[in-house]
């Protein structure tokens, strides 16, 4: 078993589909095929159940990943700490982030940081913030940046950036002509939302309890893991939905989306990072970089929204 094989097992496991994994891994896909073929045949186990077109993990395989991530995430922290030695001249940097942040807000900082320094390897994930928080609890991300806020003890959180949710309607939406009578017509509109463990949700979720709902109150005919396609939904039904301004605003300047006069809460941007764990040269270097942004220093309410007055 070699770190090359737990590498492409790990994967193909997180996206349960061999053609993407090889697309991420920048591999061909026989090349990953066979990575897996070996492992099975050497130690005489199953590791994916191969279902049609899925696969999926068995019993095997679940062990294995829970244990290539150990391996992989120690191989990092040593080869970082290597890296380190040559003065930011190389290494990898492994950047986890929520969607709204990871398409609007961090671009930018990653293009500064690469013109900086080219010979930095930048892995990027995105996700939403549940998945996030995991990948640095558990050493897949030396950085990560999250929407709204989270209780985590091994968390160091760091506010780099403000944001605010609106909720919008499509064109052809009863509301978008007849403005009703915010909040207390939020319970009988259709939804469409995020789904659990992103940050909009929560932070939803927060701003709700201010106007005494809660999101067992609200009509949701479903939840879409993407801000795309929550938009799509949106500008093509009768649903309302509370997401990002930024989001939003592509199709709010093309008359496709309305915004409702209702003021939610503030959020934070969050910049993660694990308490325990060693943090190299190249995590701190993008850090300080944005760190030097930063205007002011923000204060966050125990509910994950702003103070009031950040949030003017």
């Amino acid at each position: 078993m070699t770190l090359e094989q737990l590498r492409i097992f790990l994967a193909v496991a997180e996206r349960e589909h061999v053609t993407r994994a090889a697309a991420y891994l920048n591999l061909t896909q026989s090349t990953v095929s066979g990575a897996i073929n070996a492992l099975e045949t050497r130690h005489d186990v199953k590791l994916f159940h191969r279902v049609g077109r899925k696969i999926e993990l068995t019993e095997a395989g679940k062990t294995l990943a829970e244990e290539a991530k150990r391996i992989l995430a120690r191989v990092r922290a040593a080869e970082t700490a290597l890296a380190d030695l040559a003065g930011l001249r190389r290494g990898t940097l492994a950047v986890f982030a929520s969607q709204t942040i990871a398409s609007y807000w961090l671009p930018h900082f990653l293009i500064k940081f690469y013109e900086r320094y080219p010979q930095i390897d930048l892995k990027v994930e995105i996700g939403n913030t549940a998945q996030c928080t995991k990948a640095v609890m558990e050493g897949s991300a030396d950085l990560g940046f999250i929407e709204g806020y989270i209780e985590e003890p091994s968390v160091m959180v760091e506010i780099v950036a403000t944001d605010r949710l609106v909720i919008i309607v499509g064109r052809e939406h009863p509301w978008a002509t007849a403005t009703p009578a915010l909040p207390r017509d939020l319970a009988e509109a259709n939804w469409v939302l995020r789904e659990p463990g992103s940050g909009t949700r929560s932070s939803f979720e927060s701003a709700l309890r201010t106007f005494g709902l809660r999101y067992e109150d609200l009509r949701v005919a479903f939840e879409l893991p993407s801000n795309e396609a929550i938009c799509s939904a949106v500008e093509a039904g009768r649903f309302a939905t509370a997401i990002s301004e930024s989001v939003a605003q592509p199709g709010i300047s093309a008359g496709r989306l309305v915004t409702m006069p209702l003021t939610l809460p503030s959020r934070a941007f969050s910049l993660i990072r694990h308490r325990e764990r060693n943090h190299t040269r190249v995590s701190e270097a993008l850090r300080e970089l944005i760190l030097a942004q930063v205007p002011t220093s923000i204060t966050i309410r125990g509910d994950g929204t702003l103070s009031d007055s950040e949030a003017e």
